[in-house]
């Protein structure tokens, strides 16, 4: 099942995308996407959505975020060995971790802004993963699967110079306004696979940038969920954006960073594909 939320910022319905491409309301069974649903009414929509008991919504311009107020964006640097070495960077023995703040998530066509001040704005195509289910000191990579609610698009921009040359933690690189488009959707975690056999690949005015394989993350997604639990509680809603294969900006010299007026654009298998303006 492929959860949305459409319409006006600030005024978005939870809806469902159908195999034909008409929207459904879900807002009879939820007020929104959000951890809440995930961890208690996720199976209820889908026998709904099953049933035929879901009426229709009319189709919206905007598309926002899939998860609504995430409690946490936790990242996951240089997980794809291609990305640490176009970097300079060592292969981590232990993922990388920084946070993300949760305000930077907006929809997946929205306007991207580049900060005051930005000489080094960057572009990072990345497999987000959803929590159903509060994940604290598993005992094991095995038993973290159970616990995702489901798979979307992340954009994780990031601002080079304030993440590395002024400083301190990534996190200020990474937290700027609008620097986490989400979606479109929330493809539920029994509609993939393998999350480690997905294709995700970045344009940027049309010329591709970035061309991956999610099967060729160091560290896959269960023993990111597993990892991250021995340090901190992961609650339903929560987001994992899981890295970035080569081709950023950062690691591709005579690359241009992104400049007011390019267009992003990004897809991965069977998760959709969003556009961004930057403004």
């Amino acid at each position: 099942m492929k959860l949305l939320r459409v319409g006006p910022e600030g005024a978005e319905r939870p809806a469902v995308l159908a195999e034909d491409g008409s929207l459904l309301d879900l807002s009879g069974l939820t007020r929104e996407i959000d951890g809440d649903f995930l961890a208690t009414d996720l199976e209820r929509a889908k026998a709904a959505y099953a049933a035929g008991e879901l009426p229709p919504i009319q189709n919206t311009k905007r598309i926002g975020a899939p998860v609504a107020r995430p409690g946490k964006v936790v990242c996951v640097g240089l997980n794809y060995r291609d990305h640490a070495e176009e970097t300079g960077a060592d292969v981590p023995a232990e993922p990388i971790i920084f946070m993300k703040a949760s305000n930077t998530v907006v929809g997946p066509d929205d306007d991207v802004l580049i900060p005051r001040g930005s000489e080094k704005t960057d572009y990072e195509v990345e497999l987000a993963v959803v929590l159903g289910g509060r994940a604290r000191y598993l005992d094991s990579p095995a038993d973290a699967r159970p616990l995702v609610a489901g798979y979307a698009i992340s954009n994780d921009v990031s601002e080079r110079e304030f993440q590395l040359e002024r400083g301190g933690q990534w996190d200020k690189g990474k937290s700027c306004e609008t620097f986490n488009p989400l979606g479109p959707h929330l493809v539920t975690a029994d509609e993939i696979d393998d999350p480690q056999n997905l294709g995700l690949r970045l344009w940027v005015n049309g010329e591709l940038r970035q061309d991956g394989d999610t099967k060729n993350m160091i560290f896959p997604v269960d023993h990111l969920i597993w990892y991250l639990s021995q340090f901190m509680v992961l609650d339903p809603g929560d987001v994992i954006n899981t890295g970035t294969p080569a081709g950023v900006a950062l690691g591709s010299p005579g690359i241009s960073f992104l400049r007011q007026g390019d267009i992003v654009e990004l897809e991965i298998d069977g998760l959709g594909r969003q556009r961004q303006r930057l403004t």
